[in-house]
């Protein structure tokens, strides 16, 4: 299986933040879910990748080609959707699809008609017109008519109601069945990630906290709730946050059967992608 994105040591820093050399690597026929709170940086990476900003350093390889030489021809295996449509709002999608026939030699016509008829996306109004989920949809349609290989997905499903995001994640499963492709999707809402996600990659205040398999962080990540004289006492062993609370202790552990096995007597449950999250971002290291 190919390597569809690689990042090494990628920074970006600005007054108060840092995106402190970032490394990730994606490969095909998978979804990268990267999670993480308001201004972890993750939109700063999707920027970085696609050269809307400059890097202070780092390297960036598409699909075997350097993300800086070859900007041009990477592109055009590069489909993009951010939060917010970047569509004028008094086009329509017969002018959308003029418009990005001008940018991409790939592009496909009955392929972007056949996505806006399967998503309901009609061609007679202007976007202005369209619900949230409607622009998405036309974003969406216009990111795959030029047949990328990779998607990078910004908050994309983000405000959804849930039956226009189950419609969007069942295309991105359907997109990846091809291991030349690959997804890079930045959510907020986890529970799509649950679903859709083979790896995640955890940012906090611009640093990289793990990335790995999602099975593997369901398998191993735990959380143990205790008392707090009872927890002081404990092996500190495999606990990396712990949030305190007026009647115990709530502890993020990486390794949830050891922990069970030192301490048969407490209560180590499983840790979804969102308690990690929460756990992490609220508790206080050790």
């Amino acid at each position: 299986m190919d390597t569809i994105l690689e990042i090494q040591g990628l920074c970006k820093r600005y007054d108060g933040f840092c995106l402190d050399h970032l490394d990730l690597s994606l490969p095909g026929g998978a979804i990268l879910g990267l999670i993480g709170e308001n201004g972890a940086g993750k939109s700063t990476a999707i920027k970085l990748i696609l050269n809307l900003i400059h890097r202070d350093a780092g390297r960036v390889t598409i699909l075997g080609k350097d993300g800086i030489r070859d900007e041009v021809t990477i592109k055009e295996q590069v489909g993009v959707v951010f939060e917010d449509s970047c569509f004028h709002e008094v086009l329509k999608a017969g002018q959308v699809s003029r418009f990005m026939r001008g940018i991409y030699r790939n592009w496909d016509d009955g392929l972007f008609w056949s996505y806006c008829e399967r998503f309901g996306v009609p061609r007679d109004k202007y976007i202005k017109e369209f619900s949230r989920g409607m622009k998405m949809k036309l974003s969406i349609a216009a990111a795959l008519a030029h047949r990328p290989k990779l998607l990078l997905l910004d908050e994309a499903v983000s405000g959804l109601d849930p039956v226009v995001r189950n419609e969007i994640l069942d295309l991105f499963l359907e997109f990846i069945q091809d291991e030349d492709h690959a997804i890079l999707l930045s959510s907020h809402i986890t529970s799509d990630l649950d679903r859709v996600a083979d790896y995640i990659a955890f940012l906090h205040e611009g640093k990289l906290v793990f990335c790995e398999s999602k099975d593997e962080l369901a398998e191993t990540y735990g959380i143990l709730r205790c008392g707090s004289e009872a927890f002081a006492k404990m092996d500190r062993t495999d606990i990396v946050r712990v949030v305190r609370r007026e009647f115990g202790v709530e502890a993020l552990v990486t390794n949830r059967q050891a922990v069970r096995r030192r301490h048969p007597d407490k209560v180590v449950d499983r840790a979804s992608l969102e308690d990690i999250m929460l756990l992490y971002i609220r508790g206080e290291g050790l």
